[in-house]
Order: structure tokens, then C-alpha cells, then sequence
């Protein structure tokens, strides 16, 4: 079907992102994954690009373009490239907001410059040993000393950990902490207490860097608050749509591009002397699979409308979420499973995209809590 949610602007900007691609991550890729990070330099080729900090005002150096569907195509093109490692939606899309919409003039004109230029990296760090989708038990804290916070406790799984040089800390700022006592606090590098841990060994998504992060004393300056003291639950819920609305956007763009390469290898790999497309299971299988994304693309395309317009609200978003990424986990098992023992092999995309996409039903919410927000909008 032809996909109605883009114009000639958007494609032309799509072309933009493939050419960043094939030029700066591909040839590179393969070295990233082994080394488990990214190149500085390949967020800097993305600010000269123009792909960072698109939502941006362009008095601050961005392209001061809030329509959504152009961060729609950066996630389809990286999903399609195989290149999550370099989390340009991460930096984009959730931490972007936070600065846009809570920042002070003086933070806006301190940080976005270089978050647009690709000199400055972000990440958010919420996840707690102890705590992932239950912000309630939050354990780090950051106490008021007049002119500063000072910041004590740990995080983990945080992306872009190792390279980040702003990271914004969610930090109890009252004793109860919870939906009242939450504050959002920019920590810089070189902030004395301030130690990152290692870069974890995950299962997929090897060039992305996920770092342990710890603050001891870290004495954060009052200026570095962002948004309403307290005030951090609301922020939070916020902005939670839309990163929904990325991981949902990676989630069909890998599930197609599995189905499109896949549909191919049955055509020319032969068993018992026919290629594997004359076997009426395979046609099933491959059948059961383009119609779910099918179907799935058509509600997702209608939420990057909704979203790009305003109107989407968190309950969509959160139907979105899980119902691509356990579509995306879904087509990928059994595009392996078509491919035999050959998808096994990590050479093949299906084996990287296997690995590198399963996280996606578990970051950003998980499922079940995605379940959870639906459900209890529809009963309570």
C-alpha cells in the first residue's frame, strides 16, 4: 500500500539520511561493534548533516522543524541500515524535549548549541539497580546545600553512558521521593564524584554504549536544575509518548525489512531441489507475516500523523509500543528460523537483527506495563 504520511520534503530528507549512512556508519560499523562504541566523530559528521537537534529553535543551532515525521524517517533508516548503535533517536527525540521545553534561556544557550553540533552527547539516567519501570523506588538522591544539590546514588543500563557529556540524573530531592519528590538534575562531565562504571556486554546493539554510572558527592550547581524542583514525574510522563513513538517507528521498520529480506532468501535458497518459496508452509509463514505488517504500518503511520499534529495521546503511543516491538520480535524469530542454519550466523542481518532488536520490548516500558497503561485507561 501506498504510505500517505510523508511529501516530497520528507524523502528528499530521507535520501540525506542514507547518504549520512552509507558515508560516515557503515564503513565503520563493523569496528564499533568490536570496540562497543561509537566514534565522537560520527556525532559531529551528524550535527555537520544537519541530524541533530531537528526540533531545535535555529537561534540555538538546530533546524527548528518540530514535524515528527522527519525523526519517522531517521528511525526507519537507521533500523534499515542495521545501525543502532549510534542513538541519534535517544538524543534526538527524549532527551531533546527536556531541553527544549524545561530549559532556561541561559541552560538553552549553555548546551544546545553543542547538542546540535554533535559536540555535546546526551543521556537520561532513570534506571536503577533496584529500580527500571518503577520510578517509586528511586533511591538516588540529591540533597539541597543552598548553592548547589548534592548528588549521591547509582544507575544503570544508561545509553550513551560512556560517552555522554550531559547526562540528566532523575534524583529524589525530598525524603518520600515518589510522583512528589523527583528532580531533574544535568550533570557535566569532569564533575568531580561524578565515575562511570563499565560499558556492559549486552546481547545486541554491541556499538551502542550502556554504562553503569555512579555519583558520589557530586556537588550539582542550582543552575543546573532543569524544570520544577520536584517537579520530575510530571516532566517525565510528558515526554514518554514519544519516545514510545520511536522504539514503536524502529520496531515496524526492522519487522519490514526483515519480511524484505527474507521473502528473497526463500526465493533463491533451494531444499529437496526447489527453492523454499514452492513450499506452501513457507508461503504461509511468509504471508501470515506481510499481512501483520501490513496492518501494523497503517496504525503506525496514523500515529506519526497523530503525534506530528499534537493529538496523540499515551495510551496510543503505549499500543504502539508493544504491539511493534513484539511484532518486530516475533517476524525476527521465525525470519530466522526460515533462514535455517545460515541465520544463526552473525554475517546474515537476520542473526544481528535477531539480537540487536530484542530489547526493544523492554526499554522505553515494557510490555507488560504497556498493558498496564491500556488496560487501566479502559477500566478505571
Amino acid at each position: 500500500m501506498k504510505r500517505l504520511v510523508f511529501d516530497a520534503d520528507h524523502e528528499a530528507f530521507r535520501e540525506t539520511v542514507r547518504t549520512f549512512l552509507t558515508k560516515e556508519v557503515l564503513p565503520h560499523y563493523e569496528q564499533w561493534e568490536k570496540d562497543g562504541i561509537v566514534s565522537r566523530e560520527a556525532w559531529r559528521a551528524a550535527g555537520r548533516q544537519g541530524l541533530l537537534g531537528l526540533a531545535v529553535p535555529e537561534e540555538y543551532g538546530g533546524g527548528g522543524n518540530t514535524d515528527f515525521r522527519y525523526a519517522a524517517v531517521i528511525a526507519e533508516e537507521f533500523t534499515r541500515a542495521g545501525t543502532p548503535g549510534i542513538a541519534i533517536g535517544l538524543h534526538n527525540d527524549i532527551i531533546g524535549p527536556y531541553l527544549t521545553s524545561l530549559a532556561t534561556e541561559e541552560q538553552k544557550r549553555r548546551w544546545l548549541p553543542g547538542f546540535c553540533s554533535g559536540e555535546t552527547i546526551t543521556a537520561i539516567a532513570m534506571t536503577e539497580p533496584g529500580a527500571g519501570s518503577d520510578l517509586q523506588g528511586i533511591r538516588t538522591t540529591a540533597e539541597d546545600r543552598g548553592d548547589h544539590w548534592l548528588l549521591n546514588g547509582s544507575k544503570t543500563f544508561i545509553s550513551n553512558g560512556i560517552l555522554a557529556d550531559l547526562v540528566i540524573v532523575v534524583a529524589k530531592t525530598t525524603p518520600e521521593g515518589g510522583a512528589h519528590g523527583l528532580s531533574l538534575l544535568v550533570v557535566e562531565r569532569g564533575a568531580e564524584g561524578f565515575e562511570r562504571g563499565r560499558n556492559l556486554d549486552k546481547i545486541g546493539q554491541k556499538a551502542q554504549d550502556t554504562a553503569e554510572l555512579f555519583f558520589h558527592d557530586v556537588r550539582v550547581p542550582k543552575e543546573n536544575l532543569l524544570g520544577e524542583p520536584n517537579g520530575a514525574f510530571v516532566h517525565l510522563m510528558t515526554n514518554l509518548a514519544q519516545e514510545r513513538m520511536g522504539i514503536a517507528m524502529a520496531g515496524i521498520a526492522a519487522a519490514e525489512y526483515l519480511l524484505e529480506i527474507t521473502t528473497q532468501y526463500v526465493k533463491e535458497r533451494e531444499a529437496f531441489g526447489r527453492p523454499l518459496s514452492k513450499l506452501q508452509h513457507i508461503r504461509f509463514e511468509i504471508a501470515e507475516m506481510a499481512t501483520e505488517v501490513a496492518v501494523t504500518r497503517t496504525f503506525l503511520d496514523r500515529c506519526i500523523t497523530d503525534h506530528s499534529n499534537g493529538e496523540l495521546d499515551h495510551v496510543h503511543a503505549s499500543m504502539a509500543k508493544w504491539w511493534a516491538t513484539e511484532l518486530q520480535k516475533r517476524v525476527a524469530d521465525r525470519c530466522l528460523q526460515l533462514h535455517g542454519g545460515y541465520g544463526y550466523m552473525t554475517e546474515y542481518r537476520v542473526a544481528r537483527a535477531f539480537t540487536d532488536g530484542r530489547i526493544q520490548t523492554i526499554y522505553g516500558g515494557t510490555t507488560e506495563i504497556m498493558k498496564e497503561i491500556i488496560g487501566r485507561s479502559l477500566l478505571s
